[in-house]
């Protein structure tokens, strides 16, 4: 009987510290859990983690264990461990993710740490455990060499003990090793949820969860032995016995959307598109698209964007298109959930595209490419697209060419795209665009919404070589009165976002198409260059990927001349709605031969310093002073914000002159 209470005990205090510390246990599992996971697998990982860990914590406890570091061992063991069960949770017709926008930035700045060292950061960071304590966590859990992960933690930028004052929240169970905690807009917690629907038009249609569940399944069991038979086949062998699987590729089953739909709905994006083109009701193509889908066969050419998945449908897709874009080649296109699969049938051979499509809106849904062919493409128009035309990006006086947009929605007419094959290398010569010599013509999709949606709402698309086209806008500089409003970004239609797109279109170079869905041009600042040499605009080009992350590029290009890169950098939040404060800084020469060392910020800069070889300190969101002769070492430049914040500078040891 004494033990059974003992047991009971135990549970008890495990049950008691995680309901009263739920998001920041949950926080842990989060940020413990693989990167690659995407953000609704991983929320729901999480959730499991958290709650799993009450048996084992229990004992922990009951067996003398400290019961806060008994409930963080357990959690981080299930995060950082690889039993994770044939398949994720699941949560019908929901897609989760946490409202703390910052969350999956942190989760992308652990991505090269291990398991137990992420949980080390999350300890350390923002739990406020110190070393000894949190390494103690880490061997409960099973890490091989716990101080080691801490240290590696530490090295990484986890600092424990950031600021002062106790976690909100914090219970008396927990509240005493809670310690310090960062600022207070760095506490991310995962327990908040946006959460949005997935299958709205087939929720009549979807009764039985179990089902779905039962495809899975059979799915992942079925995979290795799965094949596809020739044209007019039906299912793979692997699914021919089970009804929830031939319930998921049966063409019967595709979702397919009223042609109206996007008129009548505050949410347009993909899932308001009608099922168009000739073929919609062709049963064997449709049985072909979906067979290959869950078992390409041997020859199949499957290219998986970046982040994306390869997973079989879960449940029967959404049907977008199905039709012969050019003669000979059949082209079926299915949403499902997050992602777009493009079918292609050419000759006897087949192809499979998959991409992302995470908080697709009503500029990055506006668009699928169905063909390419040498210099040209053929493109499937959102039904919200009332008018297309093509443009020169880099001649922006010249009108776009208005295209005819097929009954099916299709660009009838095709046009040359970029030249997606081309790539810049570090050191390109010219500056790109209009006047710099230039990197040839640039033609970008320049299309207008249905005043149905938005009145006067027109953007550019640009094809770089992805499935869908790249968003193209431009953010002005903030000039005049002290500190103005920030400025967002706006569509890049306009003659002033014209102008400078032609200046920087060479930039387009180096975007991946099939990794970002949107190009933002941010002019941040407007300086003058020495020896009365005329104004020079810094920018900074920032390339988002689906997935959240951007890699940004930030150059200066004076009145005459080619364009300087300052910086580059990857997987980073700057230049971003997380990351609007920014420093740039380089060495430029003038035309007498003289090196100066120039320094730029954003809106909310109000002093730049120079350190090391060079020391000065300048109020106002500029600099220009004589660069220090060689061959003494670059300076270093911070700059301190009007909130007494600072920053450093991203300086041109990052780049090269373009």
């Amino acid at each position: 009987m004494g033990q059974r209470q003992g047991s009971g005990a135990g549970l008890r205090q495990a049950e008691a510290i995680i309901v009263e510390r739920y998001p920041q246990l949950l926080r842990l599992a989060y940020l413990v859990l693989p990167p690659d996971l995407d953000r609704h697998t991983r929320l729901l990982r999480a959730h499991r983690a958290v709650q799993h860990s009450l048996r084992a914590a229990g004992r922990r406890a009951r067996q003398g264990g400290d019961p806060p570091t008994a409930v963080r061992a357990e959690v981080v063991r299930r995060a950082a461990g690889r039993r994770r069960g044939p398949f994720p949770p699941w949560v019908w017709g929901l897609r989760m993710w946490p409202t703390s926008e910052g969350l999956d930035e942190a989760a992308r700045g652990l991505a090269g740490l291990s398991p137990y060292a992420r949980a080390a950061h999350v300890l350390c960071r923002y739990d406020g455990l110190d070393e000894a304590t949190a390494a103690e966590v880490l061997a409960q859990a099973g890490a091989g060499d716990p101080g080691g992960e801490v240290r590696a933690a530490l090295a990484s930028g986890a600092e424990p003990g950031a600021a002062a004052g106790p976690e909100e929240g914090a219970p008396e169970g927990m509240g005493a090793d809670a310690g310090p905690r960062p600022d207070r807009e760095t506490i991310l917690h995962p327990a908040d949820v946006h959460t949005r629907p997935t299958d709205l038009l087939l929720r009549r249609t979807r009764t039985r969860a179990a089902w779905g569940i039962a495809a899975v399944v059979l799915l992942a069991a079925g995979l290795t032995r799965a094949t596809v038979a020739g044209p007019g086949s039906g299912p793979p062998v692997a699914y021919a016995g089970a009804p929830a699987a031939r319930a998921v590729l049966d063409p019967a089953r595709l979702v397919r959307v009223p042609a109206q739909a996007w008129a009548d709905t505050g949410r347009v994006d993909f899932t308001v598109w009608p099922a168009r083109g000739p073929r919609t009701g062709d049963r064997p193509l449709l049985a072909r698209a979906l067979g290959t889908w869950a078992a390409p066969p041997s020859g199949t050419a499957v290219t998986v964007a970046p982040s994306a998945s390869a997973e079989p449908p879960g449940h029967p897709p959404q049907l977008l298109f199905a039709g012969d874009p050019r003669p000979g080649i059949a082209v079926v296109v299915f949403l499902d959930a997050d992602r777009v699969v493009r079918y292609t049938e050419q000759g006897g051979r087949r192809s499979l595209d998959l991409a992302r499509t995470d908080d697709a809106n009503v500029t990055t849904a506006a668009a699928v490419t169905l063909t390419r062919d040498g210099g040209t493409a053929r493109r499937l128009l959102a039904p919200w697209i009332a008018t297309a035309g093509v443009r020169d990006l880099a001649a922006p006086a010249i009108a776009a060419r208005p295209l005819p947009i097929g009954p099916d929605g299709t660009v009838t007419t095709e046009f040359p795209r970029e030249d997606a094959g081309r790539q810049v290398p570090d050191s390109d010569a010219g500056g790109g665009g209009a006047g710099s010599g230039g990197c040839g013509p640039r033609p970008v999709l320049e299309v207008a919404s249905s005043p149905r949606i938005v009145e006067k709402h027109a953007f550019l698309l640009a094809d770089r070589g992805g499935l869908l086209p790249v968003h193209l806008t431009y953010t002005p500089p903030a000039e005049g009165a002290d500190a103005p409003p920030a400025r967002q970004p706006r569509e890049a239609t306009g003659p002033a976002a014209l102008a400078r797109w032609a200046q920087e279109a060479c930039a387009l170079d180096a975007v991946d198409g099939r990794a970002v869905r949107a190009v933002n041009l941010w002019d941040f600042a407007v300086t003058e260059l020495p020896e009365t040499s005329g104004r020079a605009v810094w920018s900074c080009t920032r390339a988002t990927h689906w997935t959240g992350q951007g890699d940004v590029r930030i150059r200066l290009r004076p009145p005459t001349g080619d364009s300087l890169t300052v910086a580059r950098a990857g997987s980073t939040a700057a230049c971003g709605r997380f990351g609007q404060h920014l420093l740039a800084a380089t060495v430029w020469r003038a035309p007498s031969g003289r090196a100066y060392q120039l320094a730029a910020g954003s809106r909310e800069v109000a002093e730049i310093n120079a350190t090391g070889s060079l020391h000065s300190r300048t109020p106002g969101r500029s600099l220009a002073v004589p660069a220090p002769p060689a061959p003494a070492p670059p300076a270093a430049l911070t700059a301190t914000l009007r909130s007494g914040a600072v920053i450093t500078a991203l300086d041109s040891r990052g780049g090269g002159r373009d």
